[in-house]
C-alpha cells in the first residue's frame, strides 16, 4: 500500500530546532492507518574546491553527533530563506579561507530520504585564491589539499566515510575521466 502527502489526517509537531524540525504525520487509506516521523531541514551545500595543483580542498573537523574528526570536504547549511549558491561561497570561505571565482552546480541529494527532507547541493569551485578563514565560534577545521587519486584512496580504506564528501568526490572523478 502506498502512502503519499494526499493521505496525511494530521501532523504533530514535536521538535522545533536551530537547525532540524521533528514532525510526526498520520496518513490514512482506506482506514488502514499509518504515521511517518519527518526531520525537516532547509537543506545543505557541499563544495568540491579543486586548487590550481589539481588538489581538491578538504577540511578536517570535530563531529559531535559521531565523537570523531571526519574529513569532508567543505559544508553547510542553508539558512531559511538563503540561496544554495551563497551558502556555498560562504561555506567555502569560511571553512577552508578560500575564494572561488569559478562555480558550477554538479548535483543535488538527498541526505536521508527515509526520514528526513534535506536537500545537498553539491558545488564545483575553481581558480580559488586564499582569502583567510571565518569560522563559526564552535567550528575549527583543518584544511587538506590532496590529489583526487589520494582523496579516493582515503574513500577506499576508511580515512573518509561522510556520504556527501564520497558523492561530491565521485561526481569530481567522472568529470576527470571525461
Amino acid at each position: 500500500m502506498l502512502f503519499t502527502k494526499d493521505h496525511c489526517v494530521s501532523t504533530e509537531r514535536i521538535w522545533e530546532g536551530t537547525i532540524i524540525n521533528l514532525r510526526v504525520d498520520t496518513l490514512n487509506i482506506d482506514n488502514t492507518v499509518a504515521t511517518r516521523e519527518v526531520v525537516e531541514h532547509n537543506g545543505g551545500v557541499v563544495i568540491a574546491g579543486m586548487t590550481s595543483e589539481d588538489k581538491v580542498v578538504l577540511v578536517k573537523q570535530y563531529r559531535y553527533s559521531v565523537d570523531r574528526e571526519l574529513i569532508e570536504l567543505p559544508a553547510g547549511r542553508i539558512e531559511a530563506g538563503e540561496d544554495p549558491y551563497p551558502a556555498a561561497q560562504r561555506e567555502l570561505t569560511e571553512e577552508t579561507g578560500y575564494h572561488a571565482e569559478k562555480w558550477q552546480e554538479l548535483s543535488r541529494m538527498y541526505s536521508a530520504p527515509g526520514f528526513c527532507n534535506e536537500i545537498i547541493y553539491i558545488y564545483l569551485a575553481e581558480n580559488l585564491s586564499y582569502k583567510g578563514k571565518n569560522l563559526d565560534f564552535d567550528e575549527e577545521t583543518d584544511v587538506i589539499e590532496l590529489t583526487l587519486s589520494e582523496a579516493w584512496a582515503m574513500v577506499q580504506n576508511g580515512q573518509i566515510q561522510d556520504a556527501k564528501t564520497i558523492a561530491g568526490l565521485g561526481l569530481l572523478s567522472q568529470r576527470a575521466n571525461k
